[in-house]
């Protein structure tokens, strides 16, 4: 390929100001790395739309192209992990925060970031899913690996219209599970349910009786993406032996709670960090999305756009108006 490519470049042309355009960029100003990548696929997170928008919290060097998610052909690779052709995932690590990301049709990342595209996933597929789908599957698979059984009772999914949440609802549907989805949008408790919920509730439900140091147990497993209050009466919440995992914390980073459930249920509370997840398990995760925990629901859950559309769709996700995952086409 030549050696300019188009990319979305957030600049800082002054302090506290921050603009976005569609720009040419040249395969030079890419960071060092073993691995070229021509980006075909990428998709739209929150962590994306912070960077783009200038918060220090994710990226704070400019001129900078987001993306935590990329999926692509090999350009070259010169330590041998790849030959070009090979189609390739990337995600986390520190694509699209400090590191150029998956908005732009190049990156230039570690060789060790980089998986194969699994059997069974198309590129298109796999950011479909992205790190959303690959951290609402570590959830499912920690449920797994936690003893929770889908005859042992509800699993109940917060923050179920999100990314994560909604991945992990369609997820644990097709491994078996009766899922409760709560979520502050009933509104869509329509399209929950058309991806696998049994029931929808209002989040304000999962907290009632929250004062107390324990509430009735209801569920057997939980994968909460909020954090918060809600985490924590999720927790007071569950059945003797239960599993909780959380991936979240857009309610609070702080978590209020006694020990009474660890102690009198064996309540085991799992964080999930997709961001430097071993290379061993995030194989193993993909190639489950791409086997067993293949959705045939996924295209319903995703609206696709190009470089040219993110700048509406970053500042509605801001907005907190998205109603899909966003599925950006490079090609």
């Amino acid at each position: 390929m030549s050696g300019t490519f188009k990319a979305l470049l957030v600049e800082q042309p002054e302090k506290k100001v921050f603009t976005r355009s569609i720009v040419e960029r040249h395969i030079e100003d890419l960071p060092p790395g073993e691995l070229l990548v021509q980006v075909r696929y990428s998709s739209l997170n929150f962590k994306d739309a912070l960077s783009a928008v200038g918060n220090p919290g994710v990226t704070r060097n400019y001129p900078h192209t987001p993306g935590i998610d990329a999926a692509g052909e090999v350009l070259s690779c010169s330590d041998g992990s790849f030959v070009p052709g090979d189609q390739v995932i990337v995600t986390s690590y520190d694509l699209g925060m400090e590191t150029d990301g998956g908005f732009g049709q190049v990156i230039r990342v570690p060789s060790r970031w980089a998986l194969k595209l699994p059997a069974g996933l198309s590129l298109a597929e796999s950011m479909m899913l992205g790190t959303a789908g690959l951290t609402a599957a570590l959830s499912v698979y920690e449920l797994e690996q936690g003893g929770v059984k889908p005859d042992d009772g509800p699993i109940l999914v917060t923050g179920a219209t999100g990314g994560v949440g909604s991945l992990a609802v369609a997820i644990l549907a097709k491994a078996g599970y009766q899922v409760t989805a709560a979520t502050g949008k009933l509104e869509e408790a329509g399209y929950l349910k058309s991806i696998g919920a049994t029931d929808v509730i209002e989040r304000s439900d999962v907290t009632k009786g929250s004062e107390r140091p324990m509430m009735k147990p209801v569920w057997a497993g939980v994968v909460d993406c909020v954090g918060g209050e809600i985490l924590a009466a999720a927790i007071k919440s569950t059945r003797p032996g239960g599993v909780v995992t959380c991936c979240g914390l857009v309610g609070s980073n702080d978590l209020l709670l006694n020990v009474f459930p660890f102690i009198l249920r064996g309540v085991r509370l799992i964080g999930i960090d997709s961001a430097e997840c071993l290379m061993i398990h995030r194989t193993e995760t993909w190639h489950n999305l791409a086997s067993k925990w293949k959705l045939s629901s996924l295209e319903s859950m995703v609206e696709e756009v190009g470089l040219e559309g993110l700048e509406e769709k970053i500042q509605s996700m801001l907005k907190g108006g998205l109603k899909r995952r966003i599925l950006v086409r490079l090609s």
